[in-house]
């Protein structure tokens, strides 16, 4: 299997297919944005050979919208037309054919409520994180964590070993 290499290029040079099937709202390109200004430019968008968009459609908008002129890429190599067609597709497919644990993230969303942190920037609608979260009840994370866990992490310098 061939290395990928992120490589940052200008989003000017970025070309759309012009037959991508998946919709984006505004409203959903708004939480992309939302997304990448809070945790960073993280999935990197993948383009063939001439620079065109196989994957990443939403997150070249909301970096459009987001004003940044350089975006993370990666190339797609050794696919013909007919299997960057078919990966368009399958790519925005596959993402959408599961369901959460609603248990496991009823408790993520609670454990992020608990810690102050915007559930807005987790994609869902409050009515969404609403729904989710009457069906439970507030947790306090001292009963889940370990004294253990709560103990500072020694961290080391990786050129000479001394204890920082």
């Amino acid at each position: 299997m061939k290395e990928l290499k992120i490589i940052n290029k200008n989003i000017d040079d970025i070309k759309e297919y012009e037959n991508n099937a998946k919709e984006h709202p505004q409203w959903q390109v708004d939480q992309i944005a939302n997304s990448i200004q809070e945790f960073g430019f993280n999935d990197p968008i993948a383009i063939n050979g001439d620079n065109q968009i196989i994957e990443g459609h939403g997150r070249l908008l909301a970096a459009k919208k987001l004003g940044l002129t350089e975006i993370p890429c990666i190339v797609l190599e050794g696919l013909t037309e007919v299997q960057e067609r078919a990966y368009i597709i399958a790519h925005n497919k596959t993402t959408m054919n599961t369901d959460f644990d609603l248990d496991r993230l009823q408790y993520e969303l609670n454990a992020l409520k608990v810690e102050g942190f915007d559930l807005s920037l987790t994609g869902f609608s409050d009515y969404e994180i609403e729904n989710l979260l009457e069906e439970t009840e507030e947790i306090d994370l001292d009963n889940y964590v370990t004294d253990e866990e709560k103990k500072p992490k020694e961290k080391r310098c990786p050129h000479c070993g001394e204890l920082l």
